[in-house]
């Protein structure tokens, strides 16, 4: 395994905690992790939602980047790599209060790219809320 749990922590506690935009998951928490697949958890707040009341797509997108990359850290060759194409699907919405899971798990890591899938789903209900997929090229 290229990083122990509590190196995944801490990288991921890196990435929230900088000055940077990823600084708007601050209150994500990694829930678990097993080689390829990363599991965090979020309780929607005010902070993270849209006009509507509901969480921003923009903040969605932000949760498969970050989530997916860290999937790719937590494999044997732990490299982060760099975004090359995101698509999601955004198919029902989370509100304030609720508790949401982002579960990403790697695809496939080749030897310049990685793919990846997320799903954001609710904590309470499993119902999908949005689901990504992410490629990452990862040099050479």
């Amino acid at each position: 395994m290229g990083l122990t749990m509590e190196s995944l922590k801490e990288a991921m506690k890196y990435m929230v905690e900088s000055k940077g935009f990823d600084r708007v998951l601050g209150k994500m928490k990694l829930h678990s992790a097993t080689p390829g697949k990363v599991v965090c958890e979020m309780k929607v707040e005010e902070e993270h939602t849209n006009r509507g009341g509901t969480l921003h797509g923009g903040l969605t997108a932000t949760l498969v980047d970050v989530v997916s990359t860290a999937a790719l850290l937590y494999t044997e060759r732990a490299a982060p790599g760099v975004s090359v194409d995101m698509n999601i699907t955004y198919t029902s919405a989370a509100k304030i209060g609720e508790d949401i899971l982002i579960t990403a798990q790697i695809l496939k890591q080749g030897k310049t790219l990685a793919f990846a899938t997320v799903d954001l789903t609710n904590k309470a209900t499993g119902k999908l809320i949005a689901q990504g997929r992410h490629t990452k090229f990862l040099g050479n």
